[in-house]
């Protein structure tokens, strides 16, 4: 999957430090991910409230930048209102808006989508969309897919889809670039584990919508007051191909969140001295994903303890 990411320099060494605090003071804006961040499944981290209330109190401009595509925004409001986060609405970025952003651009089709329909679709409009279930018709007729939850897809219906799009190719969005989510119950399997089959048995190419690509990342900062260097953000998160690449393809430093039996707290990088510039595939120097880095960072994961 390599060749569908973006690329990324990761010119110095990481560093350890064992709180967020002891690192935000470096940069302007804090951008974090939900899940093992903010929250497990639909669980709430414990202290994580009064650590973000900590970060304001500092200065810090705080956003969420996450994959959860699955939820409309209302939704994703009131799970964080409920254990007492008190994010502005602006200061939520999902990927799902991106998806909205791009679909705004491309011209009217029929969608066929995976999706969950339990919490609405009430901010997809006027749209044409069907939600894929087991009837082989609904992905023949589909002019498009877009791939956005799939908490009820199995591989009946990952077989339809493939098979559709091998007789007749046709353009796929995803929504949610995730793998994998954690739950409570353990790893969850996302929308683009099953996008990555999809395109290595279709050899469709498709668009990606989500960290760790750029268009949810320039939402977010369209979002602040001021603009902000790339080297005054820091990204936050505990998933090395989405959260430190994503971030570090912004040029913005980047703090994993792993914590293991043998260490505990965030591994973070920062843009080496020099010109604030996003790198793009094309800049000189290293180039490397966040994968080729993993031995640099404890292995097993568990939730951040941001108290």
């Amino acid at each position: 999957m390599r060749h569908r990411l973006p690329a990324a320099r990761f010119e110095t060494p990481p560093r350890r430090s064992v709180t967020l605090e002891e690192v935000a003071a470096d940069f302007d804006v804090i951008l974090l991910d939900a899940y093992n961040v903010l929250n497990v499944g639909e669980t709430p981290i414990p202290g994580a409230a009064a650590r973000i209330a900590a970060l304001r109190a500092a200065g810090r401009a705080v956003m969420v930048v996450s994959n959860a595509a699955g939820y409309p925004k209302p939704v994703m409001m009131a799970r964080y209102a409920q254990p007492g986060f008190d994010f502005a609405r602006r200061e939520v970025v999902t990927s799902r808006k991106a998806l909205l952003t791009h679909l705004d651009g491309h011209a009217p089709r029929r969608w066929g989508t995976m999706l969950d329909r339990t919490h609405g679709l009430e901010d997809f409009g006027a749209r044409d969309i069907t939600i894929l279930g087991d009837d082989p018709a609904s992905y023949a007729n589909a002019e498009g897919l877009l791939l956005i939850g799939s908490g009820l897809w199995n591989a009946t219906r990952q077989r339809l889809l493939e098979e559709a799009l091998a007789r007749h190719p046709r353009p796929v969005l995803v929504g949610n670039p995730d793998i994998v989510a954690p739950r409570e119950g353990g790893l969850s399997q996302e929308p683009c584990h099953y996008e990555h089959r999809l395109a290595d048995r279709t050899g469709i190419t498709p668009v990606f919508l989500g960290k760790p690509f750029r268009g949810i990342y320039e939402i977010a900062l369209s979002r602040l007051p001021a603009p902000c260097p790339p080297g005054r953000a820091l990204m936050v998160g505990d998933t090395l191909h989405t959260d430190i690449l994503g971030g570090r393809h912004m040029g913005f430093a980047a703090a994993l969140v792993p914590v293991s039996a043998r260490s505990s707290g965030l591994m973070w990088r920062r843009p080496s001295p020099g010109p604030r510039s996003c790198p793009t595939s094309s800049s000189s120097g290293s180039e490397s994903t966040a994968a080729d880095h993993a031995a640099a960072s404890p292995a097993g994961h568990r939730p951040l303890q941001l108290a």
